[in-house]
């Protein structure tokens, strides 16, 4: 019987055709492209905005903006409508950069940097040049305000990737970073001074308005015919702050602590006495070692 000669074809044919590596960098670019126009992803209500720290930079960080809104009826420390909130925001991206970056949507008013979104609705009060505490470093949110509607909408249609350092306007960082960090940790002393002035001045004026106020209140019954009595001494009374309280408390534990501990045990009780009768022997001792430099000295006069 005769028999059928196969022959195994040849590994190499079952495999696909490589593609030189020029086309396979077209390739790459194309998919790049359509992803991009495909968009970002992004959190839900947001538009990414991509950004380089400089040309040199391959791969783009993204900020996430939308605009900042508030349910009806509650109050916002930030104006309706003109307000940008942004997510993302990595720590060498300053407040003038971000203004810097985002001018071209509008003339912007403010920028303010946060650890974290803002969710009280206290009004904002000056912040300190010297005495508001350090930031913690990493990646922050920001609130960028416009002088105009406009420029919230022109934000969020951005297309980047916008340079955050440019030859016209560097953004230090690394070791020049830290250097310029340092240098402006150390206070100008006039100007120090003058700050504390003038948060004196606001005290005092403050305080003036207040005892100005309760003075004229003074013995006026209230709606429910309650008269408010405040008691006023020469002598400054202890303001009733927390702080205060407990430094009273811990004194008070203190003081009971010592009370309680002194001579609990039998022992702390000998040693006690102990001490005691060593002091006195040597009380005695010095004495007698006086009286006898007194006689020598021919000024002894018991009588």
């Amino acid at each position: 019987m005769a028999t059928l000669g196969l022959r195994a074809p040849h590994c190499n044919s079952q495999r696909p055709p490589r593609l030189p590596v020029g086309k396979m960098v077209a390739r790459g670019r194309k998919r790049a492209a359509q992803d991009s126009e495909q968009g970002i992803p992004s959190p839900p209500g947001y538009s990414a905005i991509p950004i380089k720290f400089s040309e040199k930079q391959r791969a783009s960080h993204y900020l996430y903006v939308r605009e900042h809104r508030v349910r009806e009826g509650t109050k916002s420390s930030w104006p309706q409508k003109r307000t940008l909130f942004i997510l993302n925001v990595p720590p060498y991206c300053t407040q003038e950069s971000l203004a810097r970056l985002l001018s071209p949507c509008g003339l912007v008013q403010s920028v303010e940097l946060q650890e974290k979104p803002d969710l009280a609705d206290r009004p904002k009060e000056p912040k300190s040049k010297f005495f508001d505490p350090t930031p913690v470093p990493g990646f922050q949110v920001a609130y960028v305000v416009f002088q105009k509607p406009g420029g919230v909408s022109a934000a969020l249609a951005l297309k980047g990737p916008l340079l955050v350092s440019t030859d016209s306007h560097p953004v230090k960082s690394g070791i020049h970073n830290w250097i310029s960090s340092y240098a402006d940790s150390v206070p100008d002393p006039e100007a120090l001074r003058a700050e504390v002035d003038t948060f004196m001045e606001a005290y005092d004026k403050r305080i003036a308005e207040e005892e100005a106020k309760a003075k004229e209140e003074e013995g006026i019954p209230d709606e429910e015919g309650w008269v408010k009595v405040t008691r006023r001494g020469r002598r400054p009374v202890l303001p009733r702050t927390e702080a205060a309280s407990l430094r009273v408390l811990e004194r008070e534990r203190r003081k009971r602590a010592r009370k309680e501990l002194l001579n609990f045990y039998a022992w702390q009780h000998r040693e006690t006495k102990m001490e005691h009768l060593a002091q006195l022997r040597k009380k005695f001792e010095e004495d007698k070692q006086r009286i006898e430099l007194m006689r020598a000295q021919r000024k002894f006069r018991p009588y």
